[in-house]
């Protein structure tokens, strides 16, 4: 048992590292792009699958409540946690149709999408990409090894080249901690400057 453990953890260390040093500049251009839109009074919105969505819902906290720095709250909604309006989409229109019907409703243009997939293919999170987009929003996806169809669907796609489902989520919380740590930076220059 030592010897899984040691493994999983030198596993995804390694995906980690790997990752975060080919995808960096995507990273601080996504970061820019929720700073940027939530300066301008818009919101992130947030969708996933499984774990996928469990990580929407914490992200979604860390941008409402605070991540490090203490500030205002920042607008960020996780379209996973209506279970009514889920399973009322899921009923009468589908179930791929739970996040696209909600970027409709709560949609602006000028807003972000972070979409999660690890397989890259998950048919809601594909709709709420194409729906978004018709509806002017920028569209980040965390996704799992480079040219799934989620990343094709994307302003900007921050691909994890892992085999393992587990490890690629490890790393997408991560990337998604850095999301919330870099915007949060730009958005207040002088609370993180005492940090």
């Amino acid at each position: 048992m030592k010897e899984l453990i040691l493994t999983h953890a030198r596993e995804g260390a390694q995906l980690r590292m790997r990752t975060l040093e080919a995808q960096a500049e995507l990273i601080q251009r996504a970061s820019q792009m929720i700073a940027d839109a939530l300066a301008a009074g818009n919101k992130v919105l947030i969708c996933g699958n499984g774990g996928s969505a469990a990580d929407a819902q914490h992200l979604a906290a860390e941008w409402v409540n605070r991540f490090e720095l203490e500030r205002p709250g920042m607008s960020a909604i996780a379209l996973t946690i209506d279970a009514s309006t889920m399973t009322s989409v899921s009923n009468d229109m589908g179930y791929e149709r739970i996040f696209s019907r909600q970027i409709e409703a709560l949609g602006r243009r000028g807003d972000v999408l972070i979409a999660i997939s690890t397989s890259g293919s998950s048919p809601n999170v594909l709709l709420a990409c194409e729906v978004a987009r018709e509806l002017g929003l920028s569209v980040i996806g965390l996704c799992g090894p480079a040219g799934s169809p989620l990343s094709a669907l994307c302003d900007v796609a921050i691909e994890v080249p892992g085999g393992r489902t587990a490890l690629i989520q490890e790393v997408h919380i991560a990337i998604g901690h850095l999301l919330c740590d870099i915007s949060e930076r730009l958005l207040f220059p002088r609370d993180a400057e005492h940090k």
